[in-house]
């Protein structure tokens, strides 16, 4: 297990997944959840407090790819010790003149989940899910859990078998 939590089940704790969260979970073999204090949802606050190492914690973005007048949305999932690519991998995979990250409001509006536990677990269908290859290589990560209360613990490959996604080395290393 990884870090200081007290990791269940899935189906154990329905409370602690928002719900396309909690529909779209069993699709992933070996998930399971852990309660934590809401404040302490961002990543490095999340980190310090429950001892996990940023390299086997994710962080899941949601951005808004512009062409021609029109606005598709994406995710993409990097390490928590990298950044994503946005202005180059990611525009020139999702074929976008211009890639923003979504406002806050717009994130959490088209994904039901809550701003600081968006995951790519249970996306609005075709959605695509940019996976960086070493969150992919990484035999466990930490993921949102769609609420601020609690975190996922997945086996990365599993990531790469969500509807959507897509390998790719989209992450810029710190």
């Amino acid at each position: 297990m990884v870090g200081d939590l007290t990791w269940v089940e899935v189906d154990g704790a329905p409370d602690l997944l928002a719900e396309p969260v909690a529909a779209a979970v069993k699709d992933v073999p070996g998930a399971l959840v852990a309660a934590i204090d809401p404040d302490l949802a961002d990543t490095a606050a999340f980190c310090a407090r429950y001892g996990v190492p940023p390299e086997a914690s994710a962080n899941c973005v949601i951005v808004a790819a512009k062409r021609g007048g029109e606005i598709a949305h994406a995710a993409c999932l990097v390490l928590a010790t990298d950044r994503a690519d946005v202005n180059g991998v990611i525009r020139r995979d999702l074929g976008a003149r211009k890639v923003s990250f979504a406002p806050m409001d717009e994130a959490t509006s088209l994904t039901g989940m809550e701003y600081g536990g968006i995951t790519p677990i249970g996306l609005p269908e075709g959605w695509p899910i940019l996976v960086d290859e070493a969150v992919l290589a990484a035999p466990e990560v930490v993921v949102g859990s769609g609420l601020r209360r609690s975190k996922l613990l997945v086996p990365g490959g599993s990531l790469g078998t969500l509807p959507g996604a897509r390998r790719v080395a989209l992450a810029l290393r710190r």
